[in-house]
């Protein structure tokens, strides 16, 4: 199986809580390599872009709201099969129906502040590394 590259975001209430750390460590642990990391405040137009695919979904404003409310700090991770198994170390959506465990059913409030993004498939995560670490998806 060959590497693959995901996008990861930390989301303002992971920053907010100071689990940066937290969250990190237990993505190293689950053998993932970090390729890159940077924190930042994303505006508005920045969040409502990267968000554009749920534009027409009720929780679009509620989502947008909450991720222009505090920094926040997108990675990319590596190792085979990056995606199904970050997916799968995050936990579901809504931390209710998390696995024990997963980084959500430990740490996140509810469905809509979860702690962490994760791309859910190959195709997405390039696109997401693309929107946030430009060519990168491609090294």
């Amino acid at each position: 199986m060959a590497l693959e590259r995901t996008l990861a975001i930390l989301k303002p209430d992971c920053v907010r809580k100071q689990l940066i750390g937290e969250v990190l460590r237990r993505m190293e642990a689950a053998g993932f390599r970090i390729c890159a990391l940077h924190m930042q405040h994303l505006s508005r137009a920045r969040a409502e872009g990267f968000y554009a695919v749920h534009r027409d979904r009720p929780f679009f404003g509620s989502l947008v709201e909450f991720m222009i409310s505090g920094p926040c700090v997108p990675l990319v991770l590596e190792k085979e099969n990056a995606v199904e198994d970050f997916r799968t170390v995050i936990g579901a959506t809504d931390p209710a129906e998390a696995a024990p465990g997963t980084i959500r059913a430990a740490h996140a409030d509810n469905k809509g502040e979860n702690i962490v993004h994760g791309s859910d498939s190959p195709a997405n995560a390039r696109t997401e590394i693309a929107y946030f670490f430009g060519d990168l998806s491609a090294d």
